[in-house]
């Protein structure tokens, strides 16, 4: 019998994501097609009712991973012989899904627990390797290759860090490779206060601190930063998936430019 997950705090919140992709790919207009998070979610074989992930949220996260997805596959178009980190994976299966082809080099970084977990649901493959570590630690990344462009993504974990860790770790990473990507999401001080209000983060006791009002912002603080994307608006297709009081609720969003957007996804150049 596996052993029974009692994550608490931020290492718990995979879950969340977890549930939400495996969710939403079987609803019958899913963009993600994520038949490796519904396999992941069997073998852990847990009740994550708990985690009242609801369906907005779902859709959310669906879209936010299926954007980053694309950004992924066209950066490796561009760079078929890249490095990918992967920082705060947690449980998601981006690397099956994208399924780069040799000579392309692909690392998973999480806590040791939740990597432990992740080898108990996922298989190896060639050219890919999970690494053990807190993403603030100053010692994982002479793990990986520095002659390399690469591409970074950190999806759902940066707002979980302190305020003056995320410009930190961004700069050891550009400082670390020859040129590259780095691609996130960030939300605004409003916006991570009324996340930590959700319920299904509340579930896990995690606590939400970095928030990103203007992008502008890293570029002052991690030199060699460009932003190259800025993608902070939802589509009208995508807004018509969520319930009726969010799509009211969004449609007005788009009609106060003056409000920093809630939430967006940045993508810059170093």
């Amino acid at each position: 019998m596996a052993p029974e997950i009692c994550f608490t705090g931020v290492k718990a919140t995979p879950l969340i994501t977890l549930r939400a992709k495996a969710e939403e790919s079987a609803m019958p207009d899913s963009v993600l097609h994520d038949h490796f998070a519904a396999a992941a979610l069997a073998r852990i074989g847990e009740d994550l009712t708990h985690l009242k992930v609801g369906h907005d949220m779902t859709i959310a996260i669906a879209l936010r991973a299926y954007l980053l997805d694309r950004w992924t596959t066209a950066f490796l178009d561009r760079h078929p012989d890249a490095t990918v980190l992967h920082l705060g994976c947690g449980l998601d299966s981006r690397v099956f899904r994208v399924d780069p082809k040799p000579p392309v080099h692909w690392f998973d970084v999480d806590f040791p627990d939740v990597i432990a977990l992740r080898r108990r649901v996922y298989r190896c493959r060639e050219n890919y390797a999970m690494i053990s570590s807190s993403i603030t630690s100053e010692t994982w990344l002479c793990q990986c290759p520095s002659d390399r462009p690469a591409l970074i993504v950190a999806e759902g974990v940066l707002p979980y860090l302190g305020q003056n860790e995320v410009p930190l770790l961004l700069r050891r990473l550009v400082g670390h490779f020859p040129s590259g990507e780095i691609a996130f999401d960030a939300y605004s001080r409003l916006m991570t206060w009324l996340l930590s209000l959700n319920p299904a983060i509340r579930a896990t006791g995690a606590d939400l601190h970095w928030a990103l009002d203007d992008p502008a912002e890293i570029e002052r603080q991690v030199p060699g930063l460009t932003l190259a994307e800025d993608h902070a608006s939802w589509s009208n297709a995508a807004i018509a998936r969520m319930s009726p009081p969010m799509q009211i609720a969004l449609q007005m969003l788009k009609m106060t430019p003056m409000l920093p957007p809630m939430g967006r996804l940045l993508r810059y150049w170093f």
